[in-house]
């Protein structure tokens, strides 16, 4: 029964999250591309709470920097250096809104990683074209769907294109994809429900926004409308699961990656989660992005999201591939199996590790099953 969990917030302490971290950094792992392992230790060393305001504070004091070295290199003409030291403030000023803008100081944090990533992009051999797609929501809600698309430069148009956001706290700077550039793809990332620039909460119809994204794109000429794949993560991976569904005969393919259909958004799964893998703040995260004031009031909500009880799963799909580590302590794996109980038969890749299943093949045997569909002669 809901009343006996209580969400205790934060599951680590910041010395504990620090060496849950270590790893990470150290192989420049999600969230840390760029991230340099001293920089890290003296911001984490110097935090002695997960104060929201507080954690901008500290990094973006180690972004500012290496935002003006970039500064002086584009001055003297120095673009590998203004490149390198750009996307290094970008780092630190995406950890300084990390896990997402909650408050002010990360609001700023992100504009301001914004601003660093799109400056670096100027030396990027394909840069980002920042692009706003016409939403028409409800009262309340934005008129604007921000997106980041990237074009190939040689090759025969129109292109297929990869449709990509992220979860709770993956938001559009990080799904930059140069290998489908290579493969003669497009991108297009956006922000998922509720987080970055999101018109719109998480909601029972939030797909409302892909569908958005699906009529822009099928105006733009450099896109073949008829080839476009989408791949979600984590709790985005809910969301592609929805609109493999719902969109199934305007996409050619979806990858659900570490998301949660039914089981993740039940009762007795919360205490796990909440004692998991997820590094801080999962619940307020969870809340912030399907637009609830609390913890409690999103842990009241959740089982509404189960797309069990919204009768999709048994609804056609388009190609749809799963996967996830059979680990996973933030989204159960047993969402997954549940997806291939129901409806049309599924792909699937399963791994021996946790959350979103990261392994040295997943981006590629991911990327392989999208550029099989999204190159088939009769598309």
């Amino acid at each position: 029964m809901m009343a006996a969990f209580k969400p205790e917030g934060h599951n680590r302490s910041i010395s504990e999250l620090w060496e849950m971290w270590k790893p990470r950094v150290k192989a420049n792992g999600y969230p840390f591309p760029y991230a340099k392992h001293e920089d890290m230790e003296r911001v984490m060393k110097s935090l002695t709470s997960y104060d929201r305001n507080k954690w901008a504070q500290a990094f973006s004091t180690v972004a500012k920097p290496y935002e003006e070295k970039a500064v002086e290199a584009e001055k003297r003409r120095d673009a590998k250096s203004a490149k390198q030291n750009y996307l290094l403030a970008y780092q630190y000023y995406r950890l300084a809104r990390y896990p997402t803008t909650n408050s002010d100081g990360k609001r700023a944090a992100y504009r301001k990683s914004q601003e660093m990533l799109l400056k670096a992009s100027h030396y990027f051999d394909v840069p980002i074209e920042r692009v706003e797609i016409p939403f028409s929501g409800k009262p309340g809600e934005g008129k604007v769907v921000m997106g980041y698309i990237r074009v190939p430069k040689t090759g025969p148009a129109p292109f297929p294109l990869i449709l990509s956001w992220g979860g709770i706290d993956g938001f559009k700077e990080e799904h930059l994809n140069d290998f489908a550039l290579e493969k003669g793809i497009a991108t297009l990332a956006i922000d998922g429900p509720g987080v970055g620039d999101s018109p719109l909460k998480g909601s029972l119809d939030a797909e409302r926004l892909f569908g958005a994204v699906l009529d822009w794109l099928s105006e733009r000429k450099e896109i073949d409308a008829r080839r476009v794949g989408v791949w979600g993560m984590s709790t985005g991976g809910y969301w592609a699961v929805k609109v493999a569904h719902v969109f199934r005969d305007r996409i050619a393919c979806a990858v659900s990656q570490g998301g949660p259909v039914h089981y993740g958004f039940q009762p007795d799964w919360f205490p796990q989660q909440e004692k998991g893998e997820y590094a801080f703040d999962v619940f307020d995260t969870l809340a912030f992005a399907f637009g609830k004031s609390s913890p409690e009031e999103y842990l009241e909500f959740a089982p509404q999201l189960s797309l069990l009880s919204q009768r999709i799963l048994d609804a056609p799909c388009a190609p749809l591939l799963l996967v996830n580590g059979i680990h996973d302590s933030l989204f159960p794996i047993s969402d997954y199996y549940l997806l291939l109980e129901h409806g049309g038969p599924k792909s699937a890749r399963f791994y021996n590790v946790g959350h979103m299943g990261f392994t040295n093949e997943t981006f590629g045997m991911i990327m392989g099953w999208m550029i099989e569909r999204l190159f088939r002669p009769e598309r």
